[in-house]
């Protein structure tokens, strides 16, 4: 995705990043979800086991 700063309503950032996302091929977009788990800080693991939540990790990010 362009990384370039834009300045636009939310509702316009949206339908941008839609129609960009929506262009890419199926194996394109499968790629991008699973490269997207890459950029989200770590996340605390005792509060995930209070809340209850259903996280799917990486195979490597488990050792």
């Amino acid at each position: 995705m362009d990384k370039r700063i834009r300045f636009e309503t939310k509702e316009e950032a949206n339908a941008r990043r839609e129609r960009e996302f929506m262009a890419l091929s199926p194996e394109e977009r499968l790629a991008w979800f699973l490269r997207s788990f890459d950029e989200r800080p770590p996340l605390d693991p005792e509060a995930i086991e209070r809340k209850g939540n259903f996280i799917v990790r990486k195979k490597d990010a488990l050792q």
